[in-house]
């Protein structure tokens, strides 16, 4: 009995806790758009509009701080949040993504009382009948769980092959939180849409529904370990690229056991020069790997922060360096259409030549720009932007007179703004990888240009792109003179048919048209001599009131005829 008030009482408590989540959100975002409303709408209307324009700046910034402690404060997706509007440099003004860009996925840990009871919950066991030992302490604690390491079983070590491993468990009523999380932000969604300057720039309700779906996501880890499974398929065969193995025996919707392959952080430029191994020289192998995900695999790492790369000696890989890339934590994926990814292909070739115009071009084929945007301006400003900054690596752009390069960064901002755009479904996950990857290449090499990797990578997709032509303009022919040879055997049969006088024209799409048109010209006569019989009857009545009334009802035939639906 005790035992069941106690558990009530905790079910209670929580429901509390979420509700008091749920308004706290809601007050944080109702507040801002507020602030926003009153700087942005009204001020201006009342002759303010200089008072505005001077404090927004600070109000931005003043506004990504505030959120960026309230996202460390509750986890959960906030943090998630906050790393999502980092990566909007579309919408969002530099002063929001700044100040957001540092947010780090990192919470104190849960204690490990919990963690094990959710664990032996879902693995049906107690861990000492499941795993031979664990470390309590986690070795990484995320919003959304957290990570330890482990033995298994000599029976079950002996059959995997694997001895130590990783063992990552949810953190404890994280399903609840992110119900809650996407709940809020679906309501303040269904705000920011009625506000036109918002709706304008985005489909919010579609970014949302977009972060909901990867999140839900990122907390099955039945979905995370066949993603690692399918990543380690399309590297197969690729010696520069390992992936720790899944432990499917040990492995359910909320924890997930991994080969633990722990090894030097891609980032830790002490450690690898420990090893004899060069960050330069990581580097381009890392961007290398990262294009194969986009361009030809279409399958990628949408996290690929320093956390989840390891670089790890190998020195029988067969490479001309003897390490590896070993990928974790595949809870984040993004896959790239096709259409998607031929645009994205004709957008890297055209980086490489330093086209602008291409450049536009091969944006309007992915689908970011709507077909009304006006593009001139944005083709200059690529065209500048090649001119001043084109093929200049990190270091090189550090010497950069700063504020020539916040002079341009905000025109450029502007006119990237004022287009009207919308994101295909998963490009905010390829913004994010990609920039990552920069960030970490950066890090690596302080000189490293990108376009050193992007040249030879695009001059081989040039290659396969030509050969394309060559293989479709292959295909054109043989189907030409297929149907050259058999076009004296169809002439033959047509020639037959109208001899015998058999020969039937049908074009559904035109008698479609037709009956459209037809129909249309029906309710057209309908609503002439509806309007006729109305007026004369509204006429006559001062002389003949039944001549009248007559008139009247005789009208509704008319209408009638014409408000009927279509036969199908």
């Amino acid at each position: 009995m005790a035992s069941g008030l106690h558990g009530l009482t905790k079910t209670k408590r929580r429901s509390g806790d979420t509700r008091a989540r749920y308004r706290r959100i809601l007050r944080f975002a109702a507040w801002h758009l507020a602030v926003t409303w009153w700087y942005e709408l009204i001020l201006p209307r009342v002759g303010l509009r200089g008072l505005a324009e001077r404090t927004r700046a600070r109000r931005m910034r003043h506004f990504a701080r505030r959120f960026h402690s309230l996202a460390v404060e509750l986890g959960g997706l906030m943090i998630k949040v906050g790393q999502f509007m980092s990566s909007r440099l579309d919408v969002l003004p530099p002063e929001i993504t700044a100040e957001l860009e540092g947010l780090q996925d990192e919470v104190p840990p849960v204690a490990f009382s919990a963690i094990r009871e959710l664990a032996e919950q879902e693995l049906g066991a107690p861990l000492e009948a499941v795993f031979a030992s664990i470390d309590q302490t986690p070795i990484a604690a995320a919003s959304l769980g957290q990570a330890h390491r482990a033995q298994l079983l000599p029976g079950i070590a002996e059959d995997t092959g694997l001895g130590s491993v990783v063992f990552k468990v949810q953190r404890p009523g994280i399903d609840r939180i992110v119900d809650v999380d996407l709940a809020a932000l679906r309501r303040v969604g269904g705000w920011l849409r009625r506000i036109r300057i918002v709706s304008a720039r985005a489909d919010v309700p579609a970014l949302i529904k977009e972060f909901s779906q990867t999140s839900l996501e990122e907390i099955d880890y039945l979905n995370e370990a066949a993603n690692s499974e399918r990543f380690a398929a399309d590297f197969a065969d690729d010696a520069r690229v390992a992936v720790p193995a899944v432990v499917w025996e040990r492995t359910t919707r909320r924890v997930l056991t991994l080969e633990d392959v722990t090894a030097i952080k891609i980032t830790d430029a002490a450690k690898l020069a420990a090893a004899g191994i060069d960050p330069v020289q990581v580097a381009p192998v890392f961007a290398s790997v990262m294009f194969d995900q986009l361009f030809t695999h279409g399958f990628f790492h949408a996290d690929p922060h320093p956390g989840n790369i390891f670089v790890t000696p190998a020195p029988d890989s067969g490479q001309g360096h003897p390490w590896k890339l070993t990928f974790i934590d595949f809870g984040m994926m993004g896959e790239v259409p096709v259409k998607t990814r031929s645009g994205l292909r004709k957008l890297l070739i055209a980086a490489a030549a330093r086209d602008g115009r291409g450049l536009v071009a091969a944006i309007s084929d992915i689908g970011v720009l709507v077909p009304s945007a006006d593009s001139v301006k944005l083709e200059q400003a690529m065209t500048q932007l090649f001119a001043r900054f084109g093929g200049m690596g990190f270091a090189e752009l550090k010497e950069v007179d700063p504020r020539e390069f916040r002079d341009f960064a905000m025109e450029f901002g502007d006119v990237v703004r004022s287009l009207p755009f919308q994101l295909p479904e998963n490009f905010l996950l390829i913004i994010r990888a990609m920039s990552l990857t920069s960030g970490v290449c950066s890090s690596l090499d302080a000189r490293f240009n990108l376009w050193d990797s992007v040249e030879p990578y695009a001059a081989r997709l040039l290659r396969d792109e030509r050969g394309n032509v060559v293989r479709d303009a292959a295909s054109q022919a043989w189907e030409i003179a297929a149907a050259a040879v058999a076009m004296p055997r169809r002439l033959d049969a047509l020639i037959r048919k109208v001899d015998e006088g058999s020969l039937e024209v049908a074009n559904p799409r035109l008698e479609r048209h037709m009956a459209k048109l037809v129909r249309l010209g029906q309710r057209v006569v309908a609503a002439l001599i509806f309007g006729a019989l109305l007026i004369a009857g509204a006429l006559v009545r001062p002389e003949d009131h039944v001549l009248s009334n007559v008139l009247m009802i005789c009208s509704v035939l008319p209408l009638l005829f014409g408000l009927r639906p279509p036969r199908s």
